[in-house]
């Protein structure tokens, strides 16, 4: 009788570990927070839509593409992508999901990886911008900023695939993000011997109208990647963009204090200070 007693008591706690585990594995395989230890993004793939592309190879892409950020966002917040494809252009919905999922949709195809990686990194930039309805006065400021991200992202890519690719035959491939990005920059290079400040004094009225203007706003993207290249950790004041967004118009130089004010670090203020000082601005 004891022996059958020990038997069952050993059941009954391997029976509890097994549960444990399983629960456990569930939760680490779907977009919750029981994740966040582990890995904070999961990203999901809609098979079947990518011109005889693997979801696998996809997911491999834009893994790497967000691992260009993942050192600089905050670990404890665990989050979810849902990749779709789009015919009319690359965008992140305002609507999310149950979980809180944010929806992506890309406008490639095929293994046009570079594309994969541009698109993914510009919306990635929005969810790290704190993207959110209100005043389109100053989202020009936003979208310039993923397209930041795209810069970043691909010379990023280049580096890590050259010496880790996701597949040792790809290892050559990552040459092509780099070249990329550089024929963007080139397609809508700065105008010469012109300061941002000046440029951004002759343009404004048309930023607020057209903040969509891509190439426009890649060309302003060549102008500020070298902050984010010095200083990486800016990706984490973008964080606090958006935090006082409203729709309440309000002007780019109480946009750009606002965004330094939201900002809890004195590393981040002073990275944001840097980007106010070369548009020139004061209190």
């Amino acid at each position: 009788m004891p022996l059958k007693g020990n038997n069952y008591k050993i059941s009954k706690l391997l029976a509890s570990l097994i549960i444990t585990l399983l629960t456990s594995i569930f939760f680490n395989s779907c977009c919750s927070g029981e994740q966040k230890k582990y890995n904070p993004l999961t990203i999901k793939i809609t098979p079947n839509i990518w011109g005889g592309a693997k979801v696998s190879d996809i997911h491999k892409v834009l893994l790497s593409t967000a691992r260009q950020f993942l050192p600089y966002f905050n670990q404890d917040e665990p989050f979810c992508i849902i990749v779709n494809r789009s015919k009319t252009g690359p965008i992140v919905l305002y609507e999310r999901g149950a979980n809180g999922e944010y929806f992506v949709q890309l406008n490639t195809e095929k293994h046009f990886w570079s594309q994969y990686a541009f698109q993914f990194a510009h919306e990635l930039g929005h969810i790290i911008c704190g993207y959110k309805k209100g005043d389109r006065s100053n989202l020009w400021f936003e979208e310039t900023l993923c397209e930041t991200a795209s810069l970043f992202a691909l010379k990023g890519m280049t580096k890590e695939w050259n010496k880790e690719p996701p597949f040792l035959h790809w290892k050559s491939y990552g040459k092509e993000f780099a070249r990329y990005a550089e024929k963007r920059i080139k397609k809508y290079s700065w105008p010469a011997n012109q300061s941002i400040s000046n440029w951004y004094l002759k343009h404004k009225k048309d930023l607020k109208q057209t903040p969509s203007n891509r190439g426009r706003n890649v060309m302003i993207a060549s102008q500020l990647i070298p902050f984010f290249q010095e200083n990486p950790e800016g990706w984490k004041a973008c964080k606090f963009l958006n935090i006082k967004k409203s729709n309440k118009k309000i002007s780019f130089n109480q946009y750009l204090f606002e965004w330094k004010n939201a900002c809890p670090t004195s590393k981040q203020k002073n990275f944001v200070n840097s980007l106010i000082k070369v548009f020139k601005f004061s209190d």
